[in-house]
């Protein structure tokens, strides 16, 4: 299969809607990034409709195709029919206009080839005997029988699509000619590199409308219209049934939507049809519903209109060349998928936290339907076990409650009403509450004052590090209050800090009362240096008394 949807890897977001949307799971993930599986892939186009991101790209053959014009070739334009839903109204001699003005050679409605396959598809049932005939236009649906469904083949019609029946003729009249399609489909652009020498290149309406924007091509409105254009009715569902004589021997159905196809598959399978003619397309409402209509509208009702009012009610004029010449090989396309067996399931599922029937919710958030199949996708290396929302759920859940149920600092969370949402096992240690469901749900002013959480709610600013004695408790606490503005919550952390307090306390009054026995000790020795110094006062005083008189008693001599 060739590369023609491709992935900006820096764009996947790993949100897995892209699995979700993917009908046959052709997609795996690693290192957080989607992965289109070639092998599987039955180029629906969904995950590039779907993707959030654009991470999804097609391909672009618009140089391949302006190097076709420069070959010097005459090169035709195969042009869907859905085109007069893409182009809101713009007919066939508008679309030619324009097209030539890029270096064409001509332009012709695909619904030419849509005639000469729809009458392949009468002479079938009335020649030949088979029990169920499947149309093979849409690729993505062939696909889809040669990969999954192969033993459907047999009922698949082997007749080449409206495309390559189309860009035969055009060979056939043009010598020389390339054939380049348009339309609003990703899976054409495989079905032209597989089946070679047939189509020459292919364009979705997209890359057509940037073509156009880049050499200012203005379409305009004509209303041009011919009963002879029957074949127009092909991109609508049940268009191909309503372009075809259809006989009593056969049960003529449409289905589209991939879901809606693989049911139809699996009661061929089980043999549950039979005598029946089923027009099958990949996208809902048809080709009308195609992943790269280039607006990207759905606008069933609208398309449709626009298609029923433009087709007529005879077929083109086209000769039918003969049955070998329409007829085309397509085989069993292999995939290299094992399979696990029902231990290694359990044991996956065991990794995933699902020990019991009841513990696979199969609700889908991985993108696969069941937890089962999700297993098996990891087994094959599709998927990830991380890719299970409610298995990071619990995972994060049980992370966090346990971070904050062993934390020893007290926590409450609060909504903008203070009304608490959560309490752990320490904040309820402090406060002294039996249990967390006495005071969940309820304001805080219960348990505590509000006054610093009104302040944090007001002002959006945290308070960090007070402490706070809470009296009722006896408690002393250093808090920390932070209001979260993403999810409108005040957090409230606490750390009891009543034994520090006491501790501090006791050593603020060992200290107090070694002051007072110091400031005594030197009172008291104060007191006895001045009555020492009052004593040697004294004495000096009696002994300067003797002495003089000593003195004089000898000068008297």
């Amino acid at each position: 299969m060739s590369d023609c949807l491709t992935l900006k890897k820096s764009n996947c977001k790993n949100c897995y809607k892209c699995i979700r949307h993917c009908p046959v799971k052709s997609i795996r993930f690693s290192g957080n990034q989607a992965h289109i599986i070639g092998n599987e892939c039955i180029l629906c186009g969904q995950c590039f409709v779907v993707c959030p991101q654009n991470a999804k790209e097609i391909a672009s053959e618009t140089e391949k195709v302006k190097v076709l014009l420069q070959s010097g070739s005459p090169v035709v334009v195969s042009l869907a029919p859905s085109f007069i839903a893409n182009y809101d109204g713009v007919g066939i001699n508008a679309m030619k206009k324009a097209l030539q003005k890029l270096g064409f050679y001509d332009v012709e409605e695909t619904a030419i080839g849509a005639t000469i396959v729809k009458r392949e598809y009468e002479k079938m049932l009335a020649v030949e005997t088979r029990d169920i005939v499947i149309s093979s236009c849409c690729h993505s649906i062939n696909l889809l029988i040669q990969k999954y469904y192969p033993d459907a083949l047999p009922s698949l019609a082997d007749v080449l699509s409206p495309m390559q029946a189309h860009a035969v003729d055009i060979k056939n009249r043009t010598m020389d000619a390339k054939v380049v399609f348009v339309g609003p489909c990703v899976a054409k652009k495989d079905e032209a590199a597989y089946y070679e020498g047939i189509v020459d290149a292919v364009l979705t309406y997209e890359e057509l409308a940037n073509w156009f924007r880049e050499e200012k091509v203005e379409l305009t409105p004509d209303p041009d219209r011919t009963e002879e254009s029957r074949a127009r009715f092909f991109p609508t569902t049940g268009g191909i049934l309503k372009t075809m004589d259809q006989t009593a021997d056969y049960t003529y159905l449409a289905i589209d939507g991939v879901e809606n196809c693989i049911s139809a598959l699996e009661d061929i399978r089980s043999g549950k049809i039979h005598k029946c003619f089923i027009e099958m397309s990949a996208c809902v409402g048809s080709c009308v519903g195609g992943p790269v209509m280039e607006k990207y509208h759905r606008s069933p009702v609208r398309d449709y209109a626009f298609v029923s009012r433009y087709a007529g009610k005879k077929d083109f004029t086209v000769p039918q060349p003969d049955s070998a010449a329409l007829r085309k090989n397509m085989t069993v396309i292999e995939k290299k998928t094992a399979l696990p067996t029902e231990s290694e399931i359990s044991d996956i599922l065991h990794k995933m936290g699902k020990f019991k029937k009841e513990d696979e919710l199969n609700c889908g958030s991985c993108g696969y339907d069941t937890c089962r199949a999700k297993a098996v996708a990891i087994y094959q290396g599709k998927a990830e076990i991380s890719m299970c929302l409610p298995y990071l759920k619990d995972k994060a859940e049980s992370f966090s409650d346990c971070i904050v149920s062993n934390t020893p600092n007290g926590l409450i969370v609060l909504n903008e009403k203070l009304e608490v949402q959560q309490i752990n096992d320490a904040a309820r240690r402090i406060m002294n509450i039996r249990a967390a469901s006495d005071v969940l749900g309820a304001n805080v002013d219960r348990i505590l004052d509000t006054g610093v959480f009104r302040r944090v709610l007001a002002s959006k600013r945290s308070v960090r590090d007070e402490r706070t004695y809470l009296a009722e408790y006896k408690k002393y606490v250093e808090q920390t209050v932070v209001y979260d503005g993403t999810y409108h919550l005040i957090v409230c952390i606490m750390r009891d800090i009543t034994d520090e307090e006491a501790e501090r306390e006791k050593k603020e009054n060992i200290s107090r009362q070694t002051v007072e026995v110091a400031d005594k000790v030197v009172e008291k020795q104060m007191r006895i240096v001045q009555e020492i110094a009052s004593l040697l006062g004294e004495t000096a005083a009696e002994t300067k008394i003797a002495l003089t008189k000593l003195k004089e008693s000898i000068s008297d001599e």
